[in-house]
């Protein structure tokens, strides 16, 4: 696939981000536009390699027929190469911009040079794709006679909808909140993913048969017992949105938030009056704090910079990763290595310095006096395995306080809510997560399906897609198909 000696010609090289200082003063995307030239010099480096990992295990989960499309890049066959992406992605628009990319951790090349840049190229195809007029609203050939309800319209929801869709059954899609997209909308800021480009797969959803409510919350403004006797199938997609809390002294105090707290107002008052309703958590001249190293604090730090922060620090329990793979750690299990994400790189030009301290127990909130929060107090701890596990032993004389007038928690998730499943009787397993036979998306109620984070935990959109499109698979053979 692609050139045959592309990848000793040609070196790595990633399409661009925008100036980290011109990006931090608006919140449009922060991606440049692609450039084909250089995308086919990278699609030329997709080695011919016998067995491509990129679509293995450890590589990309909905099996994306990578070496082929890249090797269509490479020869300038645009059309050719979406209808490839199409038959595996639903959304190569949502996986192109905000997935961290397993397949190039798996990547064949990577095993001893950079490798073949698959996430810059699965972007530019699809937006090709938009850009010509190829990607078009698509009404199934015929209709069966059943239905199908779907709770939640993030990304395994909307997979699930449109397979099942294409398939002939009436889907109809129900979100509580105001705007369709669930994570794709509120969790994911508009640097990373713009919600136009939400909005304009939702409109082709919708052109293509499927119907959406929004603020419609299922199991109050529509009872679960309701929607089982309306619909042939549900399927549960809410995700996993209980948020993992920091339980120590002072978390009573204002001005401590949980992330999607954050993140969510913040782009609702940008949609709905550019930031002028101040109906949002405000950062401007505020010394912040992000506890939590993943994606999400990354999107909170950038978020915060935009709004003029005065200072930032994000803070992790864990070690500092290594700038290369440790040998516990080999191709091609996904590399745990340290990376500088775009909050992190905007931050480094804004204030001078990275904002991660690692290796840091948070141990209480500091009162101002009138219940604001004005600091946090931590303490640095070590890595001992003991009986092998790891266990946090803490460091005297490593106390430390930080200012801070707003404090972020993006700690992760522990699961689903659990109003509208226990509604409808369906079972949790012991990780919290709504129960499933092995391999399987049926719940312990018949004619109840689950899929996404509320099925398997916290984990990546491609991830969503991947479940949304096997419960739609199980959905379509419960019904018959």
């Amino acid at each position: 696939m692609g050139k045959t000696t592309g990848f000793l010609e040609y070196p790595r090289r990633k399409t661009p981000w925008r100036d980290p200082l011109e990006r931090t003063l608006d919140y449009y995307e922060i991606n440049t536009p692609p450039d084909k030239k250089h995308l086919k010099a990278q699609g030329a480096r997709c080695m011919d390699c016998g067995v491509p990992f990129c679509e293995s295990d450890h590589g990309c989960p909905i099996d994306n027929l990578i070496p082929e499309w890249n090797d269509l890049v490479y020869r300038g066959r645009w059309k050719e190469a979406l209808d490839r992406l199409s038959k595996t992605n639903n959304f190569p628009e949502f996986t192109g911009r905000t997935c961290p990319a397993p397949c190039e951790g798996a990547c064949v090349l990577g095993i001893n040079e950079p490798a073949v840049t698959i996430k810059s190229i699965e972007n530019a195809i699809v937006d090709v794709g938009f850009e010509n007029g190829w990607i078009q609203p698509q009404q199934p050939a015929f209709r069966t006679n059943k239905s199908v309800a779907i709770v939640g319209s993030g990304p395994a929801g909307l997979a699930a909808a449109d397979q099942l869709n294409k398939l002939g059954h009436q889907v109809s899609v129900f979100e509580r909140e105001d705007r369709i997209g669930g994570l794709l909308m509120y969790g994911i800021p508009n640097m990373k993913l713009s919600k136009s480009v939400v909005n304009r797969r939702t409109k082709l959803l919708e052109d293509s048969g499927i119907s959406f409510y929004t603020n419609v919350d299922v199991g109050n403004d529509l009872s679960a017992e309701e929607i089982m006797k309306k619909y042939d199938a549900i399927l549960l997609a809410t995700g996993a949105i209980l948020p993992r809390d920091l339980d120590i002294p002072g978390r009573e105090l204002n001005n401590v938030y949980f992330a999607m707290e954050f993140l969510t107002a913040h782009t609702k008052s940008l949609l709905n009056s550019t930031l002028t309703d101040n109906s949002y958590i405000n950062a401007k001249d505020k010394a912040v704090i992000v506890i939590g190293g993943g994606d999400t604090g990354t999107d909170c730090i950038a978020t915060a910079i935009r709004h003029g922060c005065k200072s930032l620090v994000n803070m992790e329990l864990l070690p500092k990763p290594p700038l290369e793979r440790d040998s516990n750690n080999p191709w091609p299990l996904w590399p745990n290595i340290l990376r500088t994400d775009y909050g992190h790189q905007e931050s480094i030009e804004r204030f001078g310095v990275d904002p991660r301290e690692y290796e840091l127990s948070s141990n209480l909130f500091v009162d101002d006096g009138d219940s604001k929060v004005s600091g946090l107090k931590t303490q640095s701890i070590k890595w001992i395995k003991k009986n092998g596990q790891w266990k946090m032993d803490c460091i005297k004389g490593t106390e430390k306080l930080w200012e801070a007038d707003l404090i972020l928690l993006a700690m992760g998730f522990t699961g689903p809510e659990k109003d509208l499943p226990d509604q409808l009787g369906v079972d949790f397993n012991q990780k919290e997560n709504i129960d499933t036979p092995l391999g399987s998306f049926a719940t312990s109620r018949s004619g109840v399906f689950t899929a996404g984070d509320c099925r398997r935990g916290q984990s990546l959109v491609v991830w969503a897609i991947k479940e949304g499109r096997g419960a739609a698979l199980a959905i379509d053979k419960y019904l018959g198909g």
